[in-house]
């Protein structure tokens, strides 16, 4: 090979050893067959969905019945005391409806004024288990025995016939006061009677002690006032 031949560059092809540059790649531009666009339009519909009822529930309110005044066990309900309003609620089902026939049904338990009405709170006056009992204590009655107090009764004997302390023993404990009426300035005792609930189980012990020679207290349970 002369001089000539060995400078002149070699521009006719190229030797085997020399690296070829692969081919560009282009991307193409998904279309609406694409199964990833389908799934991306799928998901984003399911969230739109989804918050719209998320929304739409957490506004939505309900008519339930509340108490316009403080329900006692054994109380007749008169629909005046309960009335609608509309609330958010997310278990419905535990709370009185508006419109719900009211005849018929009696508290079972204590509802404060202006509490939503729990279905549990109210049953028919044939499943009532309670029975009001008048009682006109001798002793001074606590300003906090008012309709809807928890109280305990005691039974005082009389004194004995040596003239002795005789040790009051208890009738019954956490009864529900149905009741506070005042008599008049000539009544004898406290001249208050208190119509306390009780239970039918107790009911023949709290009879007997009122027909015994002493008198039943009424002693009031501190924090015992329902609501």
């Amino acid at each position: 090979m002369t001089t000539t031949e060995a400078s002149r560059p070699m521009t006719a092809g190229r030797t085997a050893a020399e690296p070829v540059s692969p081919a560009a790649v282009r991307l193409r531009r998904p279309g609406w067959r694409d199964p990833r666009l389908l799934v991306g339009l799928v998901l984003l519909g399911a969230s739109v969905v989804l918050g719209s009822f998320v929304v739409s529930s957490a506004s939505r309110t309900v008519p339930v019945l509340v108490a316009d005044e403080a329900l006692v066990p054994g109380q007749q309900i008169d629909p005046g005391v309960l009335v609608p309003r509309e609330v958010r609620l997310h278990d419905v089902g535990l709370y009185l409806p508006a419109g719900v026939d009211l005849d018929g049904l009696v508290a079972v338990r204590a509802v404060a004024a202006g509490e939503l009405v729990p279905r549990s709170a109210l049953a028919r006056d044939t499943e009532l288990d309670l029975r009001p009992v008048a009682i006109t204590p001798e002793g001074p009655v606590a300003s906090g025995v008012v309709a809807g107090a928890a109280v305990d009764l005691w039974f005082v004997p009389a004194a004995g016939r040596d003239g002795g302390a005789v040790e009051p023993r208890p009738l019954a404990e956490g009864l529900t006061v149905a009741e506070v009426t005042e008599a008049g300035r000539l009544a004898v005792g406290s001249g208050v009677t208190v119509h306390v609930l009780v239970d039918l189980a107790t009911l023949p012990h709290v009879l007997a002690a009122l027909a015994e020679d002493g008198s039943v207290e009424i002693v009031h349970v501190p924090g015992g006032l329902s609501g």
